[in-house]
């Protein structure tokens, strides 16, 4: 059976997004997300589940760097569909405490705010389920998944308390093996400091007819004020024209990264 690492408690939506990608397998929770992609680097795991970005607090900038460091590859994508629900013991209005992983506490933040919840963030959505049922006290609550409400057994309050409905997690799939099924690729390069250095890696995109799906910078960590780019698009790896364009373009690159391509996913 495959093994999956996961960030959080059992019942987290990083789980959750695992168990809708892969049928019969096994899900193996992790502290950190640096865990997550070590556990499938020492082959504790076949797969690495990884959030990359939201649809309403945008990117998960640890997972990005993440990805530059390690050796795995992207074999796959998830757009999880994020239902928050309120748990815990007493009725809302005599609550006054909401703990949650900060991204939930940031997609519910208009809920929070109407009921004058004070907010205390946690590792994690599931894990908060965990914490509020050990601390015991009624005027407590958390935002988690319906799910790690029946697996902690903690009564739900309130469902779809999210600020949106489309409130979506990208989730990318890593593994040591490569895909050469996919019709989506990521990369992540580099380029000089200097005026139209990025502008001649875009313009490359435009000549080979290649849509670009995300763009977007992170901090160069060895060269303050200098910025990687990851960029998804249109297209795999194997294609020959997409070949010819990362040959072109890591030509004007310091350096370029592939980092797998993979099969695009459908909003659920």
């Amino acid at each position: 059976m495959q093994k999956i690492s996961f960030q959080g408690e059992r019942g987290a939506y990083s789980e959750d997004a695992a168990i809708s990608f892969f049928n019969n397998s096994e899900t193996v929770p992790c502290h950190t997300f640096s865990e997550v992609i070590e556990a499938t680097e020492v082959s504790r795991t076949d797969y690495s589940v990884l959030p990359v970005e939201n649809s309403l607090e945008g990117s998960v900038g640890e997972s990005y760097d993440l990805l530059l460091s390690t050796n795995l590859s992207v074999v796959g994508e998830i757009y999880y569909r994020v239902r928050h629900c309120l748990i815990g013991f007493d009725k809302l209005e005599n609550l006054d405490t909401v703990y949650s992983h900060p991204q939930a506490l940031g997609q519910c933040r208009r809920f929070i705010q109407k009921h004058n919840l004070t907010t205390v963030p946690a590792y994690d959505t599931a894990g908060s389920v965990k914490i509020i049922k050990e601390i015991g006290k009624k005027n407590i609550c958390c935002i988690a998944s319906r799910r790690a409400s029946e697996i902690y057994q903690v009564p739900i309050i309130a469902e779809g308390i999210e600020d949106n409905t489309n409130n979506y997690t990208r989730f990318l799939v890593l593994s040591k093996t490569r895909v050469h099924d996919g019709n989506k690729t990521s990369i992540i390069f580099s380029v000089k400091h200097e005026a139209g250095a990025l502008f001649n890696i875009l313009k490359e995109f435009n000549t080979y007819k290649i849509n670009l799906t995300k763009i977007e910078s992170r901090p160069n960590k060895s060269t303050p004020w200098e910025y990687n780019f990851y960029v998804d698009f249109d297209g795999s790896e194997d294609d020959q024209k997409i070949s010819e364009l990362l040959k072109k373009i890591s030509n004007q690159c310091i350096f370029l990264k592939v980092l797998g391509s993979y099969k695009k996913a459908k909003l659920a």
